[in-house]
């Protein structure tokens, strides 16, 4: 029970005070506290139509669904900070991979953890994870009992001498991943990623694609990042990425495009088409001097998109209500409209557009059947007042709000932060190994 339950079900209905009622790992029923006591009397638990004991959830503040990152590199907590005020291909090729080759699986456990650690904090409880060392990244998912989905990525990085198809020996691996982890604690969902075109040939995004849709799985790839980026591939494979990649057969299965900046209106007409979901990264395209994504017109050709924040080193942050603030204002300004992607819509993309744009209907909104992740959000702020009705405290949560006013998160039922403390992560630990292992990654890439 809540001061108010924003359910993010596709309409703006506001449940106030509210009530959600949960039994496992999922969402029973949502509505007002009346409706869901039935007779407008009693309270507490109660068996549900499985016979087994719902319970509520009480709390002060109002009651939202967790928020999804459609795209992340939480890792990357180990290299915040580093290579700033270069381009993307600089930052990368210069700073980022050099010292990426050096990583070893405790690094990324502990990158991860302290990835995870910041998530929940904002109320992030799922999040789309690409990077290496996939079962160190899993590990740290578990423990912390967070929520994501795992893309281990095909990528060829500075030192690796492997010629001839040498993505191939990384799907071999990727598909064992799949067969023991896909599902693991209800919290983990495997899929297979490509890092981009301009990075694995044209023949290896085939076949990463192949091997996701033979598993039914995501494939996930950076696309249309910068203005210049797909120069060589048009040149030598005659149109553009995305028009390639559909005639290729990639866009065939479920399909992540992070950024898709850089977009005609012939490649937006394919991603609608081949119902290809993009991972829009306001705060990171913005840093990197990227670009601003065609969001508005993405979403009136039917495109799903979820919003995400990229990696902790390009951000450099993991928080999602900065970008939730931050794609309304950008929209804005590329249409020249002040009524470009309202505050309704804008927390859609954090909620329930991200869960639909991994293809989880049941993340990102607070339903029947849905997973039972949840942030508290304390309405004792300025940033709420004046609450004269229900739409005004959409706009609040979008416009003046903030991570700072979340004060406990829930993923699957099961509490992992009270009262902004964290339940699952020794966060002075993770701080501390965080630390000590990118100074070893600093001087290894030296």
């Amino acid at each position: 029970m809540a001061d108010a339950v924003v359910p993010c079900a596709g309409s703006v209905a506001v449940f106030r005070p509210g009530a959600v009622e949960v039994s496992g790992d999922s969402v029973t029923r949502v509505g007002t506290v009346a409706e869901l006591r039935g007779d407008g009397g009693g309270s507490g638990a109660r068996a549900n139509d499985a016979g087994t004991e719902a319970r509520e959830v009480r709390v002060e503040g109002a009651l939202l669904p967790g928020f999804v990152n459609t795209h992340c590199h939480s890792p990357m907590t180990l290299f915040r900070g580093t290579g700033e005020n270069l381009p993307l291909q600089r930052w990368l090729q210069e700073v980022l991979w050099p010292r990426e080759a050096h990583l070893e699986p405790e690094d990324v456990y502990w990158g991860m953890t302290m990835g995870i650690a910041e998530l929940l904090a904002f109320g992030v409880t799922t999040s789309c994870e690409m990077y290496f060392h996939e079962d160190a990244t899993a590990d740290a998912v578990v423990a912390a009992g967070s929520r994501a989905v795992i893309t281990p990525v095909v990528l060829q990085l500075p030192g690796d001498e492997s010629g001839g198809d040498w993505w191939t020996a990384g799907l071999d691996r990727f598909s064992d991943f799949h067969a023991h982890r896909n599902g693991e604690a209800g919290r983990i969902e495997v899929g297979f990623a490509a890092h981009a075109a301009y990075t694995v040939p044209l023949a290896g995004l085939i076949d990463v694609a192949a091997v996701a849709r033979r598993h039914d799985a995501l494939f996930h790839l950076h696309l249309a990042e910068t203005a210049t980026e797909d120069d060589t591939f048009v040149a030598e494979h005659g149109g553009s990425v995305p028009r390639v990649l559909a005639e290729s057969g990639v866009f065939e299965g479920r399909v992540l495009a992070a950024h898709s900046i850089w977009l005609t209106p012939e490649d937006i007409a394919v991603y609608a088409a081949r119902d290809v979901a993009v991972a829009h990264c306001p705060q990171s395209n913005a840093k990197l001097a990227s670009g601003i994504a065609p969001v508005i017109d993405l979403l009136a050709s039917g495109v799903r998109v979820g919003l995400g924040t990229d990696g902790p080193a390009s951000n450099n942050d993991l928080d999602l209500w900065e970008e939730m603030r931050l794609a309304a204002m950008l929209a804005r300004l590329r249409e020249r409209d002040a009524g470009a992607l309202p505050a309704a819509q804008a927390l859609d993309l954090a909620t329930r557009g991200a869960g639909a744009a991994l293809g989880r209907p049941d993340l990102g909104t607070l339903a029947p059947g849905s997973k039972a992740d949840m942030m508290a959000v304390s309405l004792d702020d300025p940033a709420f007042v004046p609450l004269l009705d229900d739409a005004m405290l959409i706009e609040h949560l979008v416009w003046s709000a903030s991570s700072r006013l979340v004060t406990d998160v829930w993923v699957g039922g099961d509490q992992v932060v009270a009262a902004k403390q964290h339940h699952t992560i020794d966060l002075d630990r993770a701080q501390d190994e965080v630390g000590r292992r990118a100074a070893r990654l600093v001087a290894a890439a030296d």
